[in-house]
């Protein structure tokens, strides 16, 4: 037999198993993927419930995200040799090949002018510009040595967020609520909350890239209607919604089993949510419900302090960061996967030492009460509180007594979901330069954080572009970082 013939015969074989053994298996197929529309099956909601691959520690995460960089040497991270050496350029082997935002190689390095005490039964380690979060020290750990590969803020944002530093990529949030599903009916599987000037990277950060639509983050307003345009419009009956979401809802369905589009699916789903959210958001933004002393610990009715900075992103920038805090809390409560809540700017590039006291009491009393809070509810073991940003502050001094951009060695802090509480991981070098112990990079970091919520990170992919894409991305060998657990 020729080779053309055997070719010739095989396809003959597959096509007339097409309507046996081969058929049959084809349709077993489908089935196992919910693709067969044989009766008029509902499209799946993509935010249905999903197992995870293992036990998990956490259910839920809280990511605060301090955009711009706080200065880890002046928060975290104690560098008395700071003192000896300021003024002092360094040495240019310690430069090469090494890129700055604004600062050239001439800078010299700068001494900070904040005290650090150790507190609580750690030891940890706080500057005196943080003494409530400090007071949380036992439940803290606190990641000295993260690393990334950007040092701008936009691409470093990226890294952060979505693993890498390319648009079109999904954030965390996204990669939770794709491999977990949500336990919300009436809320969002990810939700996020904004104050300050608005991130670099804006809503770049929270977006759902090449998975569907309805994993993306949602953005909710800490003032007035938690979602614009979530309302019935005045005099609209909420029969009269329900009946146009419900043509509109057998329109797509009829266009879901023509195509089998997973993003149909979405859609549908995310017109749903956003009719059950009609409801909770209203109910998620009346604070009327927590007692006095809970708006108290987190300062909602608090004054910005008097204190000048140049990119304060106007009044309220308190009351706007606590009640932030507050809905977090509420929002993850209500069983909300992922909470991203953002401010901007710790961009300190200059007097580094007179504005970042507006910050650190912005966020201080707030976040310590969000663990203490979560903490008294029983909610701290299942939920994860991340605190961090894209990248830290350098050694060397810029400008009027500010700090560039430092992707080299920052700090990052964790809290309740698994993570080791009263811990301090890694060592910088005497001016903070780089890690001498235990490097974390932002991807080994995500490849944590999955594996707190029983997902391997090499399994949690998603077919794009040939490639079975994940977080921690296709082209490192990231690592769970198990020291970091408890």
């Amino acid at each position: 037999m020729t080779e053309l013939a055997a070719i010739a015969g095989r396809r003959r074989f597959f096509a007339s198993a097409a309507s046996g053994l081969g058929g049959a298996a084809l349709a077993w197929l489908l089935a196992q993927d919910d693709l067969l529309a044989g009766e008029t099956k509902p499209a799946h909601n993509p935010l249905s419930p999903r197992e995870p691959h293992f036990a998990p520690r956490a259910k839920n995460c809280i990511f605060i995200f301090l955009d711009g960089g706080p200065s880890q040497m002046d928060l975290f991270d104690p560098k008395p040799k700071l003192a000896e050496l300021h003024g002092q350029t360094l040495p240019a082997s310690m430069l090469e090949n090494v890129r700055f935002a604004f600062i050239n190689k001439e800078a010299t390095l700068k001494a900070s002018p904040r005290t650090f005490q150790k507190h609580g039964r750690c030891g940890m380690e706080f500057s005196d510009l943080l003494p409530r979060m400090a007071g949380c020290a036992d439940d803290l750990c606190m990641i000295r040595t993260v690393v990334s590969d950007q040092f701008n803020h936009h691409p470093a944002q990226l890294t952060m967020q979505c693993g890498q530093a390319k648009l079109g990529h999904p954030a965390m949030g996204a990669w939770l609520a794709y491999g977990l599903g949500s336990e919300s009916q009436e809320l969002p599987g990810y939700v996020v909350l904004t104050g300050g000037r608005g991130t670099s990277g804006a809503a770049t950060n929270w977006s759902s890239g090449y998975l569907n639509s309805a994993y993306g983050g949602v953005l909710f307003r800490t003032r007035g209607e938690a979602v614009l345009n979530l309302a019935n419009p005045a005099g609209l009956p909420r029969s009269v919604r329900r009946g146009g979401l419900d043509a509109l809802r057998d329109l797509n369905q009829a266009r879901y089993e023509e195509t089998l589009d997973p993003e149909i699916a979405g859609r549908i789903a995310n017109y749903e949510l956003a009719f059950r959210m009609q409801t909770a958001a209203g109910q998620l933004n009346d604070l009327s419900q927590e007692d006095q002393r809970t708006l108290d610990a987190y300062g909602v009715d608090r004054e910005d302090a008097k204190i000048k900075v140049k990119r304060d992103g106007g009044p309220g920038q308190y009351r706007d960061f606590s009640t932030n805090c507050l809905l977090a809390r509420r929002l993850v409560e209500r069983g909300v996967r992922f909470v991203n809540v953002f401010h901007a700017t710790w961009d300190h590039h200059e007097d580094v030492d007179g504005e970042l006291p507006f910050y650190t009491q912005m966020v201080d009393q707030p976040i310590a009460a969000l663990i203490q809070d979560l903490k008294q509810r029983g909610l701290l073991d299942e939920t994860l509180v991340v605190i961090g940003s894209e990248f830290g502050r350098t050694p060397l001094g810029q400008g009027k007594a500010g700090r560039d951009h430092h992707p080299f060695a920052f700090t990052m802090l964790l809290a309740g979901g698994g993570a080791r509480p009263g811990y301090t991981h890694g060592e910088t070098d005497e001016i903070g330069w780089a890690p001498v112990r235990d490097p974390v990079h932002v991807n080994d970091f995500q490849a944590t954080l999955l594996h707190l919520f029983g997902l391997d990170h090499t399994r949690l992919t998603f077919k794009h572009q040939g490639l079975d894409q994940r977080l921690t991305t296709v082209t490192r060998q990231s690592r769970v970082v198990r020291t970091l657990l408890a």
